[in-house]
């Protein structure tokens, strides 16, 4: 008890001590805003991009320097090093107030040590591990003069076409929340100021994932109730766990773009989430309102910017130009002005810029941090984490290393940039662990043969019957094939998600040998691929997995680790399926036997399901789910009940389960999804070992936003179901809701 009251006061002590930190800073923001010109207020909402700063000398380069010489400049993005940061900061404080600048940057997995891409992590639904992998990346970033990376991306996406699903969690709302906060957190820590951290950017704010036809910025169409529910609850997540940031988006929402979207940036995160941070634009996405047919000119696209709620303008020069004179004209209030320069000031105290504006900018610490060798350790944890197991007939994996014979194959089986795919900063490339150097340095007594058969778009098959001879004399065969790192990520979307060139045709080659057929996958997106689906004896998903993306598919592949990752995304049959989610609204003709689909809600050329469902991922080991317990069948609102079951490893190696609870509410006024996930765990298990797995259900867990968009749960009747995965149901019951 006294251990208690000690540790409320030493809470109580930091909450006043951080209340005295805040208002010291107020002070500091309103003394130094006092002194500010218009113009001067006007050049902290200027973000500039320094890539002429690395490059060859541009025609604007002099005046550049000039106008951050002359205060006309609050960020720069694309400026990296402790050189190049510390020669930028100096002009700055030759400015007239000498405000320091904010450096900023895409540090989406990794700095110098990359990651696997955000939607690999998001498969290991693994939040410890993905937060470490952000601390990393941010400590690396601020060793290196960074202070602001853009990340994460918290977009829900259901549309595998679009190519930024890379940089998501995936299609779930709940998942995709509780990523946002261990990403957030990782980025910044649990207080902006530390110089391990960078401030983090939750965007892009919102419904960009929603893009019509998964094509990059298109406009997105939805209704209030599928936006509130959906596509927002990520964001107010990660505005909770502390984002120093917002980035709004580039695509219209209901017909307004969201740069210039007063009720996004005024009325739901200013207002209604009471958020404190800054908003910055995506790149150019101000000026991008003129050919949106939204803002007249540049003029226009800037007053309704800065009125709706954009406080920096990222490479638009629409707030340099033109804002100054919007002020004295009458169109932007002052106050309005003041509000959004108030927002970056506080940022740039809080991280302690104006106390030493080179902090983040020490060459020693840029030296010793990025050339921390536990990193790599970091990045082969999280790696292998991510990789999902689709499919082991007959348990060929693991291999073994006893006297083996496996021929590696495939056009992106010796290839390192593949492994690191798009959005790498400062990637050593030359130490990125190919496929094939992963298996051989991990292959024991097995004897490894190589043959690439095909450049990585495999647009040839000229080399083809020399893999095959490779793959005749082997007992198995690894083949690696999927996207290059080119074919996801910004400006990715594509029309077919199939194996690019003629990857499946080396497939089919290969599988015609007689030898089973490992396929070891790489990709940003789901993919679709049904004859090696179909026919391939087991299939690895790596994903984009990162620095140590050889080391770590080895580990899985000869059972040193045992793979535990689960889809956090749906993997269609074809595209013609998309958009697809296992959180699908039942019609009133439901499929309730493929065998019979006439006036149905059905394809005649397809069936309805996915090839691999929301949360599928394999184990070396077999799980068993048995004795499922609800401590009331009824629970009024203001109650709660628990759901427990045991898990048990029934298999003869250590494994760990991720246990998934879905839910259903079976009636209520507005049409509700068939599954909605609710609650996860992880849970390693011994060989025999079983463990009472419990949820805790409170009138949260079964509330909605019904059609005038209020949050609550409506009495009547919920299954609950507990799973391996979304169409792997292993437990059910059902709970009343009372009034």
């Amino acid at each position: 008890m006294k251990t208690k009251y000690i540790a409320a006061a030493i809470g109580a002590a930091f909450a006043l001590c951080a209340q005295a930190q805040d208002a010291q800073i107020d002070r500091k923001v309103a003394d130094l805003m006092k002194q500010m010109t218009v113009a001067e207020k006007v050049g902290q909402l200027h973000q500039l991009s320094g890539r002429q700063f690395t490059g060859p000398t541009s025609s604007a380069y002099a005046d550049k320097l000039a106008d951050i010489r002359a205060g006309k400049v609050g960020s720069m993005l694309n400026v990296t090093g402790v050189a190049d940061t510390r020669e930028i900061q100096a002009l700055a404080l030759q400015s007239r107030l000498k405000i320091p600048l904010l450096f900023s940057l895409d540090v989406i997995h990794g700095y110098k040590t990359v990651f696997p891409v955000p939607l690999g992590e998001a498969a290991s639904w693994d939040m410890e591990a993905i937060e470490l992998s952000a601390h990393i990346a941010a400590r690396e970033a601020a060793a290196a003069g960074i202070h602001w990376t853009f990340a994460p991306m918290v977009d829900v996406a259901r549309d595998p076409r679009w190519g930024r699903v890379m940089e998501g969690a995936g299609e779930d709302t709940y998942l995709g929340s509780q990523i946002a906060v261990a990403r957030v957190h990782g980025f910044q820590g649990r207080k902006l100021g530390a110089t391990d951290s960078v401030m983090a950017t939750a965007k892009h704010f919102a419904a960009y994932g929603a893009a019509i036809a998964g094509r990059d910025y298109n406009a997105v169409d939805m209704s209030e109730q599928q936006l509130h529910e959906v596509y927002l609850p990520p964001f107010k997540a990660a505005a909770d766990a502390g984002a120093a940031t917002f980035m709004n988006s580039f695509n219209t929402l209901n017909g307004i773009p969201a740069t210039g979207s007063a009720v996004l940036q005024r009325d739901i995160l200013k207002g209604a989430w009471k958020y404190k941070g800054f908003v910055v634009s995506d790149w150019g996405s101000v000026r991008e309102m003129v050919p949106h047919g939204y803002a007249a000119d540049l003029s226009d696209a800037a007053v309704k910017a800065i009125n709706a709620g954009s406080d920096m303008d990222m490479e638009g020069y629409a707030y340099t130009q033109h804002l100054e004179a919007a002020v004295k004209a009458g169109k932007v209030k002052m106050a309005t002005l003041d509000d959004a320069v108030r927002r970056i000031l506080t940022k740039k105290f809080e991280l302690g810029l104006f106390d030493d504006p080179y902090r983040y900018s020490d060459a020693a610490r840029e030296k010793a941090v990025l050339g921390d060798q536990s990193h790599r350790a970091a990045a082969l944890d999280v790696a292998q984490k991510s990789i999902v197991l689709l499919k082991n007939e007959n348990k060929l994996l693991p291999l073994s290393r006893d006297s083996k014979r496996i021929a590696v194959i495939g056009p992106l089986a010796d290839s390192q940039r593949d492994l690191e795919g798009g959005w790498v900063v400062q990637g050593d490339r030359a130490r990125v662990v190919s496929i094939v150097e992963g298996i051989r340095s991990h292959a024991g007594k097995a004897e490894i043969s190589y043959a690439q058969a095909c450049a990585p778009g495999c647009a040839s098959s000229a080399g083809f019957a020399e893999a095959v001879a490779t793959a005749s004399r082997a007992d198995v065969i690894v083949l690696a094939v999927g996207e290059t790192w080119d074919m996801s990520g910004e400006a990715k979307s594509r029309t077919d998600i199939t194996l690019p060139g003629q990857q499946e045709a080396l497939f089919d080659a290969l599988k015609a040998t007689g030898k089973p057929v490992v396929v070891v996958m790489l990709a940003g997106r789901p993919l679709v691929f049904n004859t090696v689906a179909d026919k391939a004896d087991a299939i690895v998903y790596a994903w984009f997995p990162g620095s140590e993306g050889g080391n770590a598919v080895a580990n899985v592949l000869f059972g040193d680790y045992n793979p535990s990752g689960k889809l956090p995304i749906t993997f269609p049959r074809g595209v013609g399926q998309i958009p697809l989610s296992y959180a699908q609204y039942n019609t009133g003709r439901p499929v309730t036997d493929e065998k019979n689909v006439v006036y149905k809600s059905a394809y005649i050329d397809s069936v309805n399901t996915p090839r691999y469902a929301f949360g599928h991922g394999l184990s070396y080991t077999d799980f068993k789910y048995a004795g499922l317990t609800l401590s009331s069948p009824t629970m009024a609102q203001g109650q709660k009940v628990t759901l427990s079951f045991d898990l048990a490893n029934s298999g003869k190696v250590a494994g760990t389960e991720i246990v998934q609870m879905y839910l259903r509410d079976m009636v209520s006024s507005v049409v509700r999804p068939v599954k909605e996930l609710k609650g996860f765990q992880k849970v390693h298990l011994k060989p025999g070992e079983t463990r009472r797995v419990s949820f805790t259900i409170d009138r949260d867990t079964l509330s909605f936003f019904n059609s005038q968009l209020k949050w609550g749960a409506e009495a009547g009747d919920f299954k609950l179901m507990i799973g391996s995965a979304s169409d792997d149901i292993r437990l059910e019951t059902t709970l009343k809701l009372t009034q």
